[in-house]
């Protein structure tokens, strides 16, 4: 096979799930490592950074990796799409130094959450090199690239907290891992696909074209507000268990929830591999195809979230104890819960990538609009009575919401497609 040609999509699911399960293990890892060296606080305290950074960079980076990905038509070139990135980084880590500052957060805190800010700033740039790599349906090498950074980012991490018990030295090590990976293998990656396609010597330097750069602002501003709101969505429960419970308790729910993840890595390896077809097939005007291939990924969800809720309420208690530690097993009907919450998130995901690949992106600002708002007064309501149950349930109310309203916009999306246009009228 030359080294262009897509992979089929069996390949690029295979290959996009093994990339995510290794990230998203060891991502899962440095939880489990703050957990083990450090204690519920410090767990709290990196959860915290990671609240508050990730809704700044989802809003900045535009999601521009899924609008880059489902370009079928080729509307942009990789230049712009970089540009871009590099300039919603930028204004990404002084938005997030600026609320740092204001927030009122001890010194250790706020260096804490300027260093998460700094790593994900060059993960984000890496995530544009993915899309390149998405839109050529090479996700071998995106792969990889997770896997590479996953395990890094473990090592160092837990290397920098075990040598010096305290959490700065960790999170120093996670931004030294993403930026050498980044240098090291996304960039020359994305150089080695771009000089296969193109002669172009100036196809891997960004571009600044102010009139192209706009139209590309406008068609992707949406879905970083979409991407903002579900980031907060995911992160408004941390912020009330922050001010009403506090920084322990947010260390347990963070571990607790991060469990979900298990689900969440075979939904984006799916996700992922599937959107180019998919839309492909909705500019194909393939309504069938379109349907039948979403309403599979949907028929999976529907089986994951029924087999998680099954392991946890089997043995749930037993698997916080030997993940984590005794004391995190009395959350046990906590865990239920996110697991449920899970299981319907796992069917709006798969939703979500219908409709940006049918490039139905505004809809979803008001879409994601209701269930961030839901999920705020459902938190309010619940968590100062509640507690961790309280943050749950509000989760998976915001996720009932956003299923609902998806299937809506999918219904009309596939309604329309196989709408015929009116003919015109002969005059006599």
């Amino acid at each position: 096979m030359p080294e262009n040609q897509p992979l089929s999509l069996r390949r690029n699911f295979s290959w996009t799930f093994i990339g995510n399960t290794v990230y998203a293990g060891c991502q899962w890892g440095m939880l489990v490592v703050l957990a083990k060296l450090g204690s519920p606080e410090m767990v709290g305290q990196f959860t915290l950074g990671l609240a508050v950074t990730a809704p700044v960079m989802m809003f900045t980076n535009l999601q521009l990796r899924a609008v880059q990905a489902t370009d079928a038509k080729k509307q942009y070139v990789f230049r712009d799409y970089l540009g871009l990135r590099l300039l919603g980084t930028t204004l990404a880590l002084i938005i997030i130094a600026t609320i740092t500052f204001i927030s009122g957060y001890q010194w250790e805190t706020s260096l804490i959450i300027l260093l998460v800010g700094l790593a994900k700033g060059f993960e984000s740039i890496s995530d544009v090199y993915y899309g390149l790599i998405q839109q050529h349906e090479r996700m071998d090498r995106m792969a990889i690239s997770l896997m590479i950074k996953g395990s890094l980012s473990l090592l160092l991490l837990g290397l920098g907290v075990y040598l010096s018990d305290h959490l700065v030295w960790g999170v120093l090590g996670l931004v030294l891992a993403w930026a050498a990976v980044l240098v090291v293998y996304d960039i020359p990656t994305g150089a080695y696909i771009l000089k296969r396609l193109s002669s172009d010597r100036l196809a891997l330097r960004p571009r600044w074209h102010f009139k192209t750069l706009s139209k590309l602002v406008w068609l992707a501003l949406p879905m970083g507000f979409v991407m903002m709101l579900i980031s907060l969505n995911t992160n408004i429960p941390k912020y009330f268990i922050d001010s009403y419970v506090g920084q322990r308790e947010l260390g347990v729910f963070a571990a607790i929830s991060y469990l979900m993840v298990a689900g969440s890595m075979v939904v984006n390896a799916l996700g992922q591999s599937a959107s180019p077809r998919l839309a492909k097939y909705y500019v194909a005007g393939n309504g069938a195809a379109f349907r039948r291939l979403l309403l599979h990924l949907v028929g999976i969800a529907l089986l994951m979230g029924g087999v998680g809720v099954f392991v946890v309420l089997v043995a749930g208690r037993q698997i916080l104890t030997i993940v984590y530690r005794p004391e995190y097993a009395q959350y046990t009907k906590v865990f239920v819960w996110l697991m449920v919450a899970a299981g319907i998130d796992y069917i709006s995901s798969f939703l979500g990538y219908g409709m940006t690949a049918a490039r139905y992106f505004r809809i979803q600002m008001p879409l994601f609009a209701s269930v961030t708002v839901t999920s705020a007064v459902v938190c309010l309501w619940l968590i100062p009575v509640w507690g961790l149950q309280g943050a749950a349930i509000a989760l998976i109310v915001a996720a009932i919401v956003q299923a609902i309203f998806s299937s809506g916009v999918i219904i009309y999306a596939i309604h329309k497609l196989n709408t015929p246009l009116p003919q015109p009228q002969n005059l006599p």
